[in-house]
């Protein structure tokens, strides 16, 4: 959602979006044809906070390089989750935040090829080696660069785990619930997020169904959590956009975490369709 309003905002530059597939990867063959038509600068995210799919980068960076654009990914949900080489991936520019990785909240950062110029952000200083104005915040800097040597060091075992968390879960939704839709891609996916949407009910009912049994989810963004707008990221991949429900599982989740979930969520759909059809 950040990237797609700053990009809405932009004054004097056409701007495209590109379609996706069901399961969210986007159209490569789209991404070639913008470039082709004169595209100066690509951005696409590495990996959905909303339904978990990771984006082939290298290629359509490499699809970028090869007609003269800039490419950037928002890597925000990937760096601490998943592997990320930045040079391996051939980006011009790569964002991330600390907070997704449990790191210090209000701190990230902005990867820039060499070579790469970027207008400041803001001006008054030449800080951050003239990119933005103001003094840098040097604890949350040295608290994000514990956390991610923390991170890498657990991250192939974490993730793993969390994997087959995820997997469990999918797998087990549609035996226990009727009418339910996994989002996302099976395979190419972040460990440890599951997103699905239930028919027939409203997904904040569920939410505060769930909040009940102790059990904290989300439906939707983080980024909308704010708003009670239908997910443009479920509409962009022609899913449902109601009684949607993102799983997210980190270091403190467990195997009984899912069974508690998985055993509480039945009574709590069932009791929120019965007041969807007035029949509680």
């Amino acid at each position: 959602t950040a990237v797609l309003e700053a990009a809405r905002r932009l004054e004097g530059f056409e701007t495209v979006e590109l379609a996706c597939s069901s399961t969210g990867i986007v159209d490569l063959s789209a991404l070639r044809a913008e470039c082709v038509a004169g595209a100066g600068l690509v951005s696409i995210q590495m990996a959905n906070q909303e339904i978990g799919t990771l984006q082939p980068i290298a290629e359509a960076a490499a699809i970028a390089r090869e007609a003269g654009a800039l490419f950037h990914t928002d890597a925000c949900m990937a760096v601490g989750n998943v592997p990320v080489d930045v040079r391996g991936l051939g980006v011009d520019l790569l964002s991330a935040s600390a907070h997704k990785a449990y790191g210090p909240r209000g701190v990230g950062a902005l990867w820039v090829r060499r070579g790469v110029r970027v207008r400041p952000m803001l001006v008054g200083d030449d800080r951050e080696r003239g990119r933005r104005a103001g003094m840098e915040n040097l604890p949350a800097i040295v608290g994000w660069a514990a956390a991610l040597g923390a991170r890498a060091a657990e991250l192939d075992v974490e993730a793993q785990r969390l994997s087959l968390l995820a997997e469990r879960l999918r797998a087990q939704l549609p035996v226990v619930l009727d009418d339910v839709v996994v989002h996302g891609d099976p395979s190419e996916c972040l460990p440890g997020l599951v997103s699905f949407s239930v028919l027939y009910v409203e997904g904040e009912t569920l939410l505060l169904g769930l909040d009940e049994k102790g059990i904290a989810v989300h439906s939707g963004s983080s980024c909308t959590s704010s708003t009670q707008e239908p997910s443009h990221v479920l509409a962009a991949i022609g899913a449902l956009t109601q009684g949607s429900i993102r799983v997210s599982m980190g270091r403190d989740t467990t195997d009984s975490d899912i069974d508690v979930f998985l055993r509480e969520l039945p009574p709590v759909v069932a009791r929120a369709r019965a007041l969807a059809s007035g029949k509680a």
